[in-house]
């Protein structure tokens, strides 16, 4: 079935009888943003489950027990399986139909989001976060589709323009929602009601998801089940055991048998497309330094941006013993921050600036990382540095400035046909970011001795450090390619004017 929509199709009825379009014909007007708010509504459920846990984290350990070094995977076995299925995910709604595959992995997230609320052991909540994050990686490769199915021209530009402004939204909410909830420990649930708030959440998407239209690709491809298990195992052998706070020999040994194995998916994706079959990915964008550049510094970006958060509330909660109330407010700047400059960046200067603002981002995003390593250093032992939502404020407005001009300039150099596996494989390592920063970084917190505060100072001493390779990183990205678009265009449209003058010279001669 084409996602590509037209004018709604008139069907001849009786009169007084309900008009009901046909499988082929766009849905009413009503029914298009009924259909949209249901996708809004999951994509924003899947990005509070993200964050939401994070506040509640150590609550969640003192109430279930077990090692302190659980506390980060709380997090980050949701987004690790999240990153490992995204690919698989846009897979299978190509082959199956984008509602179907959509509505089957809200079920299964609510399913897993209510055995999540009752279970009894750390090891079993873990292993549940995992199928959430299976869940959640079914949900979100369908938004764009299923948006590209019922809306065209300038509707579809508005309605693609309303999933930042969630985004956005989502990110303010998460942990401000997480300390609420945990808090107020409505009817005793305290931890459990982060995971009981998906539940009307995703009563309210399926309600709506009868009015989606459903979608799948014009020609079915087929799942690549070798590339998919090198992918998996390949970034869980890189993964895990980097997660250990001071990973020792054995640890870097399994690390760099996962990069070996994650090469040999390179390769093996290099040879399925030769055979004429279906990659998982699109070996084009291996090629060259650009668009791999890109797929570094997301990884970097997103996992200095999840590790001092977690680190934050981990030094808040466990260090300080404030409750998960204090470190939501406390991470609100954050949010708020990140929200705000994602839209002026977005809106105005991007256009204007191009993917200098990038640099300015990570720019900013430093003095924040520097202001809080301050704002520690500054506080009496014991006591709340009340510094750190100012400094939290700065490197969020470095987080929504860094944003919107990386995806821009990472997509910009990629074929059309590409822009699918690209979009996906840059989610896919945004996901893995955040995963190895909680890990990392929260472990590294969790195993520093000598107090609280140096352990801050360890964790955020850690993220400087991988902030300072994504600078590098992003240099490689964006070599020769900061100009904004508009000049670059009209750069374009004089060296081909140039050319045009030059063979009318030659002709002339």
């Amino acid at each position: 079935m084409s996602r590509t929509t037209g004018t709604p199709a008139t069907v001849s009825a009786a009169p007084g009888t309900p008009v009901t379009p046909t499988a082929d014909a766009p849905a009413p007007y009503r029914w298009r943003w009924t259909a949209l708010a249901a996708l809004l509504a999951a994509e924003a459920m899947n990005l509070l489950d993200a964050t939401i846990v994070q506040v509640a984290a150590p609550v969640i350990h003192t109430d279930l027990g077990g090692a302190s070094a659980t506390i980060p995977w709380f997090s980050a076995s949701y987004t690790l399986v999240f990153a490992l299925g995204l690919l698989t995910g846009a897979r299978l709604g190509d082959i199956h139909g984008r509602k179907r595959v959509f509505r089957a992995g809200v079920i299964a997230f609510a399913a897993a989001s209510l055995a999540c609320a009752f279970a009894p052991t750390a090891a079993v909540l873990i292993v549940l976060r995992a199928l959430q994050g299976a869940a959640a990686a079914a949900i979100i490769p369908q938004t764009f589709g299923l948006i590209r199915a019922m809306f065209t021209g300038a509707e579809l530009s508005k309605a693609l323009g309303m999933i930042g402004p969630v985004m956005g939204l989502s990110a303010v909410a998460g942990p401000a929602l997480g300390g609420v909830l945990t808090h107020a420990d409505v009817l005793g649930a305290s931890w459990r009601a982060v995971f009981l708030v998906n539940l009307p959440l995703a009563a309210a998407v399926l309600a709506a998801a009868p009015k989606l239209r459903e979608d799948r690709a014009p020609v079915r491809p087929r799942l690549d089940p070798a590339g998919t298990a090198l992918a998996m195992l390949g970034t869980a052998l890189l993964v895990c055991p980097l997660a250990t706070g001071r990973p020792g020999p054995a640890a870097w040994a399994t690390a760099a048998a996962g990069a070996v194995v994650l090469t040999v998916f390179v390769a093996q994706q290099r040879r399925t497309a030769r055979r004429g079959k279906a990659p998982l990915i699109e070996p084009a964008l291996l090629r060259g330094r650009s668009f791999p550049a890109a797929l570094t510094t997301s990884t970097l970006f997103f996992a200095v941006m999840n590790g001092v958060m977690i680190a934050v509330v981990l030094h808040l909660e466990l260090g300080l013993g404030d409750g998960p109330f204090t470190a939501g407010l406390s991470l609100l700047p954050w949010s708020t921050g990140l929200a705000v400059a994602s839209w002026a960046a977005g809106s105005r200067l991007v256009p204007r600036y191009g993917a200098r603002v990038m640099h300015v981002g990570l720019v900013t995003f430093a003095v924040g990382l520097a202001a809080a390593a301050l704002a520690y250093r500054a506080a009496a032992p014991g006591a709340y540095p009340t510094a750190l939502p100012f400094a939290l404020a700065l490197a969020g407005l470095g987080s929504g400035l860094f944003t919107p001009p990386f995806f821009t300039t990472a997509l910009e150099a990629v074929g059309p046909q590409e822009t699918g596996s690209a979009a996906g494989l840059l989610n896919a390592v945004q996901q893995l970011g955040g995963t190895l920063g909680v890990a990392v970084i929260g472990g590294i917190y969790l195993d520093t001795t000598g107090g609280p505060r140096t352990a801050a100072g360890h964790a955020l001493g850690a993220a400087a450090v991988l902030l300072a390779a994504t600078a590098a990183a992003a240099g490689v990205m964006t070599a020769r390619r900061t100009r904004p678009a508009v000049a670059a265009d009209e750069a374009g449209e004089a060296d081909e004017a140039d050319g045009e003058a030059g063979e009318a010279g030659e002709e002339a001669g």
